[in-house]
């Protein structure tokens, strides 16, 4: 298939999905040296199953068109797992494709597991095969071979008949508010704006102390706003196990960030010593009472035994209910109910609440029984 590679072909293509009731959209780009996503190709389709290849890459071509598409209020944007798909056209385009639907969390919503592929949800769902040995190829390179763009467009010419049957069940079982509560999340620019501020949330880990926190956070932004700068991956500014290996050590000068043996041998003596010392030094600075220490670096306390027993429960409603336990609660959500009744979690709010909410409060007041029968686990309310 020929690449759409001008504006004129792109605004035709579009003005034609802009009068069907939903588009499939799927994007290919690489990310391997650089910090943003560098977008290689856009895949669309209609529900009549015809595909177009976009190159976002062509010199004669301005993407305008495409976010106008994204942007229609009126046109169903349908992805699989969408997150950095979205995360491009925010970036790129400022916007997030409104209304829109995500075939993997409708998935969970619907019982096909957590977090199922699109490989194995094609084959559950329109009963098709794909074939993924293009998946990681090098989709910068011109021209596309024929496996690469039969590939592509494969990505989303199935999707229609996926989201088709996903729709239909979310229609039948009433579940469309669950997915609506997803979705939000997706939806949201704050889901995609990269606060250097915030890096240091997924490095902390068990972290208990306030200091090593407070050195972490500032070693972290600086590496963040270091690879936004130059945009490229973390990793090349700094390794995750430095920046823990720094905060958990906190050096001051020049000699002690020099023995820690995460720290490349001179590394210390460049100017990026100097800044990640700088960083040190502010973390010193910080006030302590302002550090909140993440959840699980909380730790369960005396609450494990507690914890364990709302996993088989979360494991048995959802059995029961047809649902991914991932798109009902989280590890963290059950270690907070395990310590408090009334925590701000959403697994205590909404249809989240209804499903098992209210049951994992049962289940730790005593007035729910949990065993096992026939190799399932059965739920028992007691008297």
């Amino acid at each position: 298939m020929d690449l759409i590679a001008t504006t004129p072909a792109l605004a035709e293509a579009c003005s034609r999905f802009a009068g069907q009731p939903f588009v499939t959209v799927d994007t290919e780009f690489m990310r391997e040296t650089t910090y943003y996503p560098k977008l290689c190709l856009i895949q669309m389709a209609g529900p009549d199953g015809s595909g177009v290849l976009v190159d976002p890459l062509s010199p004669d071509i301005d993407l305008a068109p495409f976010f106008a598409l994204m942007a229609d209020e009126g046109v169903v944007k349908v992805f699989h797992s969408a997150r950095q798909d979205l995360e491009i056209i925010w970036l790129l385009g400022g916007l997030l494709p409104q209304p829109f639907f995500d075939t993997q969390v409708a998935a969970m919503v619907c019982g096909y597991g957590d977090s199922v592929s699109y490989e194995q949800l094609v084959n559950d769902v329109a009963k098709a095969k794909i074939d993924k040995s293009s998946r990681f190829t090098d989709w910068s390179r011109r021209p596309l071979s024929d496996a690469q763009s039969s590939y592509a467009l494969s990505d989303v010419t199935h999707l229609v008949k996926v989201y088709e049957v996903l729709a239909g069940q979310l229609l039948s079982t009433d579940r469309g508010e669950w997915l609506d509560e997803e979705m939000s999340v997706l939806t949201s620019p704050e889901t995609y704006k990269a606060d250097p501020a915030q890096a240091w949330r997924r490095l902390s880990g068990r972290m208990r102390k306030p200091r090593e926190i407070a050195v972490l956070a500032e070693v972290a932004a600086w590496r963040e706003r270091e690879a936004q700068t130059r945009n490229v991956p973390r990793g090349r500014i700094l390794k995750d196990e430095a920046v823990i290996d720094i905060a958990t050590s906190a050096p001051r000068s020049v000699e002690a960030l020099g023995r820690l043996r995460s720290i490349p041998a001179g590394f210390e003596r460049s100017r990026t010593g100097t800044d990640i010392l700088a960083a040190v030094e502010r973390g010193f600075q910080r006030d302590l009472s302002d550090i909140v220490l993440p959840e699980r670096s909380r730790g369960r306390g005396g609450n494990g035994a507690v914890v364990e027993l709302l996993k088989v429960l979360l494991k048995a409603v959802c059995e029961a209910e047809d649902v991914a336990p991932k798109i009902v609660a989280t590890m963290d959500d059950l270690e907070a109910i395990a310590e408090d009744d009334e925590a701000d979690i959403a697994v205590l709010h909404g249809w989240r609440r209804t499903l098992f909410g209210e049951k994992a409060l049962a289940l730790k007041a005593g007035r729910l029984a949990l065993s096992a029968e026939n190799g399932r686990i059965v739920v028992r309310e007691l008297n």
